[in-house]
């Protein structure tokens, strides 16, 4: 462990409108069932879902408690030093994509049973995403070629010994590691070094500037795409991850998802389908395709078909 507890000596509330349906109870659900985020615990205060993570903003390690007192917005509670909330705020917005206008998610499903269905039995889900694409990127290596529990532990132990715990309004969570800290030598510890000098040079790509999310969703997909696999270890499956759970692309179809694909079969009753036309079935589901994807996988009677939520 990193340091001692780490208090902020004071918060600021911030009330963040949210366009479209939103219900922050089936975020802290989802969180909770999600192995990656490492969060059990998520559900343990009703009403309540409270962050620790390194804020990208200088990568100091901030809380932030977040409550929706009302269906068109939320209460964002941040625990940081003083001139951070706000960008504090910006990231708890996009780590519950409530910072995308959900108005026409609604308007996909008159035109799609399928999203229809899938709205109906979601009601206000939205994607919920790793705090940083950084952190997805990190994920990304953990998890290549191994069991999700295994990697979730890993990442766990990581954040144990490394991260900082901090006081989010007098629940001490565990912060993921700041990029100069995995950077360094001691933090590949007992990884295969393949993975240890992976998540290095994510480290310095992020300590860099090179994995903000705010200009991966400003470039075509294409280019984004690309430009992530320029990293070690980063191939199309984990650029998707990165691209649209870390940096929270609404509107990309992820082609290399296979779960997603016998998911989309069995929801669409079509069992031999191509991926090429999944693809172009989803075009229907723009410009939220990244939304649908989510939902479709997190549907568990569709995993029994075999989709496995990730």
């Amino acid at each position: 462990m990193t340091g001692s507890i780490l208090q902020h000596t004071a918060s600021t509330t911030l009330r963040i409108p949210v366009r479209g349906p939103f219900d922050l109870d089936k975020s802290i659900r989802f969180l909770t069932d999600f192995p990656p985020a490492c969060r059990t615990d998520a559900a343990a205060e009703p009403g309540t879902l409270r962050f620790a993570f390194p804020a990208e903003a200088g990568w100091e390690h901030v809380g932030a408690a977040v409550r929706q007192r009302s269906p068109g917005s939320i209460e964002v509670e941040v625990f940081a030093e003083e001139g951070l909330a706000v960008e504090v705020g910006a990231q708890v917005r996009r780590i519950l994509s409530v910072d995308v206008d959900g108005v026409g998610f609604a308007k996909i499903g008159t035109a799609d049973p399928v999203v229809r269905r899938l709205q109906q039995t979601f009601p206000g889900l939205r994607p919920v995403l790793f705090h940083s694409p950084y952190e997805a990127a990190c994920w990304a290596i953990l998890s290549h070629r191994t069991q999700m529990s295994q990697a979730a532990t890993v990442k766990r132990r990581l954040a144990e010994e490394f991260g900082r715990p901090v006081d989010v309004g007098g629940k001490v969570l565990m912060s993921f590691p700041a990029p100069d800290v995995l950077a360094g030598p001691e933090a590949g510890r007992g990884l295969p070094e393949v993975k240890a000098e992976r998540l290095r040079a994510v480290a310095n790509a992020a300590k860099d500037g090179l994995l903000d999310a705010a200009y991966l969703r400003a470039m075509p997909v294409p280019d984004a795409l690309r430009w992530l696999q320029r990293l070690p270890g980063i191939g199309p499956f984990s650029a998707q991850l990165i691209l649209i759970r870390g940096a929270g692309h609404p509107d990309v179809f992820p082609t290399g998802e296979p779960r997603l694909q016998e998911a989309m079969r069995a929801a669409y009753d079509l069992p031999e389908a191509p991926p090429e036309e999944l693809e172009e079935l989803s075009a229907v589901w723009r410009p939220f395709r990244s939304w649908v994807a989510f939902a479709l996988r997190n549907d568990r009677s569709f995993a029994r078909a075999g989709t496995e939520v990730r």
